[in-house]
């Protein structure tokens, strides 16, 4: 056996086991990591191809965890966060000080949110965003003189984080369920209802809306609204044309905030600069991380209102007592800068568009080849395709199969990374590549998946 060869295998071994033994993994079932050691060992990545340990090459087609928007091995990031590593490593945001790049990022970011979410709160991630819009939002209407409005309404299927508010607003009753005790003051809807949310009262699930639980709850109560432009880890939902804006006046109705929570829409996913653009909504608060920096730098961010922070400051002479030790972190928001030169730079939103326009004519071609694919549906580069073992009538397959567990790892088989989804009684798969990819791409995503379509069929039927 050649000596490299050997060397390889050693190494990927002490890896394997030293995993097991050192290493707790998240949203990863334990016992598993346990008894099997961990499924992959990425070493390198370069474009939408990561490779492991063993030198296998895999396409990444849902950009590891939605966030590599621009791709793998960009040598202008690293540039960007030696330089400024060199400069200015670190420097704390507290006590009024600041420093050049997170000026520059937040008035980066007011020229590309929508309407006037002119103002940035930097966190290291999504949890920590939506944790922060809730406090927010609550310490406003207590500033207000209206400590009562505490309540925050999310929908179903929803996933916001999963620190304790944040764990508390999400929808995926499965990352709740783990703990034992949730925030107070978390309400959740029914995702949706257009019709509920205008306003009409003789439909069937009214009371389980957005409308319904203001009503019953009192909209005196009620602080905010929060919900994902499109629903991610919930199965890839796309609205219905008149929802947010629905959505929206309602909220105006009764002077409740609108949150979007765009951690995975944003920064030209859905083939917009972020998910509310595709119709026109402008939300009182937006939170944001992964695609500000590709995955490169961990950072995130709470974009509010110019006059929500205008009357904050208004309103309260003493200390916000909020903040992280890297709020702001100025090598973080370097590379978030460089990464958003390059988004504009490439046009990798229009790109978004347009190849996923390419991604739903390869899975419409899925659903016409394969007799257990449909509701193919895309918005960008944001995708899914759900598995049924009676397709005509909607049945889906025994949950004790995992039907959409068993095609994403046939697909892993043929060297692609895809995601299943199997919350709220789905079974689907997600897509979501770097959107560097290109049209051949795209066929070689669709060609891979459809063999481990037809692999799962072979074995089920």
């Amino acid at each position: 056996m050649n000596e490299n060869v050997v060397k390889k295998a050693n190494n990927a071994d002490h890896l394997k086991k030293a995993d097991q033994q050192y290493y707790f993994h998240p949203t990863t079932p334990l016992k598993l990591q346990q008894q099997s050691g961990p499924g992959l060992i990425i070493k390198e990545g370069q474009g939408i191809n990561v490779t492991d340990v063993q030198e296998d090459v895999y396409i990444d087609g849902v950009s590891s965890l939605w966030n590599v928007n621009i791709g793998y091995g960009r040598q202008e990031m690293a540039e960007a966060a030696k330089q400024q590593i060199l400069n200015l490593s670190y420097s704390s945001s507290f006590f009024n000080n600041s420093n050049d790049k997170v000026i520059q990022l937040s008035e980066k970011l007011a020229e590309l949110t929508p309407g006037d979410l002119n103002v940035s709160f930097f966190t290291s991630g999504g949890s920590e965003s939506n944790e922060t819009a809730f406090k927010m939002v609550r310490h406003y209407w207590k500033l207000k003189g209206n400590p009562e409005r505490t309540k925050i309404i999310a929908l179903d299927l929803s996933y916001h984080g999963v620190t304790m508010g944040a764990t508390s607003a999400t929808g995926v009753r499965e990352f709740d369920s783990m703990i034992t005790s949730s925030a107070p003051g978390f309400l959740h809807a029914k995702p949706y209802l257009t019709d509920c949310e205008k306003g009409d009262t003789s439909h069937l699930d009214y009371e389980t809306s957005i409308r319904g639980i203001v009503e019953k709850e009192g909209p005196e109560t009620i602080a905010a609204v929060i919900l994902e432009p499109v629903q991610g880890v919930g199965g890839i939902n796309i609205p219905p044309e008149g929802y947010l804006k629905a959505v929206r006046e309602l909220c105006d109705e009764h002077g409740i905030f609108m949150i979007t929570d765009e951690v995975i829409c944003g920064f030209g996913r859905t083939g917009k600069m972020f998910g509310v653009d595709n119709w026109e909504i402008v939300p009182d608060v937006m939170t944001v991380a992964k695609g500000i920096t590709s995955g490169y730098m961990q950072l995130g961010a709470v974009l509010l209102k110019t006059d929500l922070r205008d009357e904050l400051a208004e309103m309260s002479e003493d200390v916000f007592f909020h903040g992280f030790t890297y709020s702001g972190h100025p090598t973080a928001c370097a590379v978030a800068l460089k990464n958003l030169e390059i988004i504009e730079k490439e046009d990798l939103v229009g790109n978004a568009k347009r190849m996923g326009a390419e991604l739903h004519k390869g899975l419409k071609y899925l659903e016409e080849k394969h007799k257990v694919t449909a509701k193919a549906r895309t918005i960008g580069l944001l995708g899914a395709i759900e598995l049924f073992a009676d397709r005509e009538n909607e049945n889906g397959f025994d949950p004790s199969l995992h039907a959409a567990q068993q095609v994403v790892e046939e697909c892993l088989n043929r060297n692609l990374l895809l995601r299943p989804l199997a919350f709220g009684g789905i079974n689907a798969v997600a897509l979501a590549p770097p959107l560097i990819v290109n049209k051949k791409d795209i066929e070689t995503i669709i060609e891979r998946l459809s063999e481990a379509i037809k692999a799962f069929e072979n074995k089920a039927f």
